[in-house]
């Protein structure tokens, strides 16, 4: 049976299903545009300056055995504060949330500039990801709310767009700044940019009237604080368990156990709350929940490339941080412009369907990464990533568009809220999981010392070991590497079953005419 196109309104839309009274069509949305792809970009090139100018900050501040803490709290923030903002936008609108999100972004900014020792900038890093939180969901509604339906691709392809060019040129900025500069300049440069998007938004953001409630909105804040906990602890868990302590040790357990308990706590004060942070249709909608799943899948996947690709290009390959970078950076070219011509497939197939063409594609590709020869040639590893990139862009625009879709103004922050929740989650898990997977290889290839960390360091000084000795660390690191990738190949298929058997066939879609959208 042939899947319809999702063009067909699934009912009148009212302030009760999500809806909105008012229509209002935009004109002149090139400055809003251009705000939003300023704020984009003050959330994607933030990890790849950073990490370029670690060694500079490590030397200046010392703290060397918590640096990665500057990553890993900036992600715990965006992370658990996701779902509250996008209620909040929804109950007192976009325009609020990320001019605070903005604001709270460049604070971070000016205080990770002056901080006086690592445990300060880690403080700080985390101001920044509160932002942060808000830069990257309320960006993603507006996005959907300017746009009906069939112009969705257009703005989209500009947002990933932002964070292809962030990959490939955020890693350069922080390397020269940190070099013929300061490494504070890597977060003073946020303020001209943030100023500029600010400014934008203030000026041309308008939004849509709605009608207003008889009450006065509740927050929720018991519920907000619940997830907070809960996120805190279970991602600590994740992205310091196996690293910091092992996996089956005190720490781990305690902080397991204790997410545990407040993913409880936090079921039953949403059941209970006038207006949770997570309400209850996010997961009973069968599109919502099938989204919220596969695009968890694919945080979870997007692991293998991010993480251990340039590893791999390193230790196995033999290549330099830059040519490493760029063996992975010819994945976000191609996944731009595969996200911008899908719409030319899902309009004619459907969004399910697309979806699933693109994530198995994904699947095959990331399956045939361990069928490379060894130690072989970067151009090999590089066509793959570049494969992957319009797979994944044929993936996850489809299901981003079709379900902000599905719901109208007062539903679409805490929707698309929910998606990048899941996703970032996702990332979280295998990050765990894959990291698991490789130094157990490892281990059994080199004995209990093996794991990727120490085997990546040895490598760094070939000129101490003998040429079997490298050959033999090359060659575990490769076969781990190859495992990462079959588990990321067993993510894209755990996705595709999402969406075969909990999607539904046709994606509800709401009428555009009957949805109000920002002025501008």
């Amino acid at each position: 049976m042939t899947e319809t196109p999702e063009t067909e309104p699934r009912g009148p839309v009212s302030p009760t299903n999500g809806g909105d009274a008012g229509t209002a069509a935009p004109t002149g949305r090139g400055p809003v545009v251009a705000a939003l792809m300023l704020g984009m970009a003050l959330a994607a090139l933030d990890g790849t300056i950073v990490s370029t100018a670690v060694p500079q900050i490590v030397g200046d501040l010392g703290g060397f055995s918590v640096f990665s803490w500057l990553f890993s709290g900036y992600l715990l923030a965006v992370t658990v504060t996701l779902p509250v903002y996008g209620k909040l936008s929804d109950t007192f609108g976009r325009k609020p949330v990320l001019i605070a999100g903005i604001i709270l972004f460049l604070l971070g900014s000016v205080l990770c500039a002056a901080a006086w020792n690592m445990g300060a900038l880690i403080a700080f890093r985390v101001v920044q990801g509160l932002g942060g939180g808000a830069l990257q969901g309320t960006v993603q509604t507006i996005a959907a709310d300017l746009y009906p339906l069939k112009e969705r691709p257009k703005i989209q392809a500009r947002l990933s767009t932002v964070w292809a060019v962030s990959a490939v040129a955020g890693p350069a900025i922080g390397g020269l700044l940190a070099s013929y500069a300061d490494w504070r300049w890597i977060f003073l440069i946020n303020l001209p940019v943030g100023a500029v998007a600010l400014w934008l938004v203030a000026r041309h953001l308008r939004e849509p009237s709605r009608t207003r409630p008889a009450a006065r909105p509740r927050i929720d804040w018991p519920g907000a604080l619940a997830i907070f906990g809960a996120g805190v602890l279970l991602l600590t868990a994740l992205v310091q368990g196996g690293i910091a302590w092992p996996w089956l040790s005190a720490p781990s357990l305690a902080l397991l156990g204790g997410s545990a308990a407040f993913i409880a706590v936090t079921v039953v004060v949403e059941r209970r709350a006038a207006e949770p942070i997570i309400p209850g249709w996010v997961w009973r909608r069968r599109t919502i929940a099938a989204v919220n799943l596969a695009l968890g899948a694919l945080g979870l996947l997007m692991v293998a490339p991010t993480v251990f690709l340039p590893t791999y290009a390193q230790s196995v390959l033999g290549l330099g941080p830059i040519a490493a970078g760029f063996v992975l950076s010819v994945m976000t070219l191609s996944w731009p412009v595969s996200a911008a011509l899908s719409n030319h497939v899902y309009n004619r197939i459907g969004f399910r369907r697309t979806a699933m063409i693109g994530i198995t594609l994904a699947g095959l590709i990331l399956a045939a990464f361990p069928l490379l020869p060894y130690p072989g040639a970067p151009w090999q590893p590089a066509l793959l990533m570049l494969l992957l990139g319009g797979a994944l862009g044929l993936f996850q625009l489809p299901l981003i568009v079709g379900v902000q879709s599905t719901v109208g103004w007062a539903e679409r922050g805490t929707t698309t809220a929910s998606v990048l929740f899941c996703r970032q989650v996702g990332q979280s898990m295998g990050a765990a999981l894959f990291g698991a997977v490789a130094n157990g290889v490892l281990a059994s290839r080199l004995g209990s010392a093996g794991d990727l960390d120490s085997v990546s360091h040895a490598l760094e000084n070939p000129a101490a070991l003998t040429a079997d000795a490298a050959d033999q660390l090359r060659r575990a690191v490769d076969a781990a590497v190859d495992h990462v990738y079959l588990g990321a190949a067993v993510a894209a298929g755990l996705s595709l079953l999402v969406l075969l058997f909990v999607a539904p066939r046709r994606f509800p879609v709401l009428d555009d005419n009957e949805q109000p959208v920002p002025k501008s």
